[in-house]
């Protein structure tokens, strides 16, 4: 996605901006309300996020402008001002969505692919997630690879999951803390490390192509051994 943040704490717009780009997005950052909307108005967005309290032209000013200029971009309010009629006040400004600080990443992160989402075709819930010879049954809670049975812990079966539900996709240790553990802090620990570790001794070890592979600097990620 290509997406607009118009924010002016620094601290909020360099976190989010980095979660966004880990996922692989590209941002343009402004911290004010005259500059957001003139890139609102003047380029090509998936979705804006907004902070309602901006210096000068606030963001519910922003939104209603750009709306009655004609842009329809989806957009998404994240602010500290969260009262029943602020949200009111926020979408009848024309914004989509509503989230309030302090916020999980992992949580704006669904609310922007549900806005990309919005007029796609309805999909079946996948019950069955297959990358390779490696096979998931989400109804049954069992894991086999080549047909043979892996048996995980409840915690390594959510981590795999999560990594075939995004089979060739660098995921960072943030998204799978967050994700998997959903902790929105960094507990300073290698849990995830210990993890990913055991989750490679059922599920490559025992078989010929490594399937989870360190990216260096990056993350871990899973694919079908080449």
């Amino acid at each position: 996605m290509k997406v607009l943040l118009i924010e002016d704490d620094a601290s909020t717009a360099a976190y989010v901006a980095a979660g966004l780009r880990e996922e692989g997005h590209e941002v343009d950052h402004v911290s004010s309300g005259a500059l957001g909307l003139e890139l609102a108005l003047g380029r090509t967005y998936d979705v804006a996020v907004i902070d309602r309290m901006l210096p000068g032209l606030d963001g519910l000013s922003l939104l209603r402008a750009a709306r009655a200029s004609g842009s329809r971009v989806p957009a998404i309010f994240l602010t500290a001002v969260g009262g029943v009629d602020d949200r009111v006040e926020g979408l009848e400004a024309g914004a989509d969505d509503y989230l309030l600080k302090p916020f999980a990443f992992s949580e704006l992160m669904a609310r922007l692919n549900a806005l990309a989402r919005r007029g796609a075709p309805e999909r079946r819930e996948e019950t069955v997630l297959r990358v390779g010879e490696l096979e998931m049954n989400l109804i049954a809670r069992t894991v086999t690879r080549a047909g043979r049975p892996v048996d995980l812990q409840p915690r390594e079966f959510r981590l795999l999951e999560y990594m075939m539900r995004n089979r060739g996709r660098v995921l960072t240790r943030t998204m799978l803390l967050e994700r998997v553990w959903e902790f929105h802090f960094d507990p300073r620990t290698n849990v995830v490390e210990t993890h990913v570790s055991r989750l490679r001794a059922k599920v490559d070890r025992p078989f010929d192509g490594e399937m989870i592979r360190t990216v260096r600097g990056s993350g871990y990620v899973i694919d079908a051994p080449s």
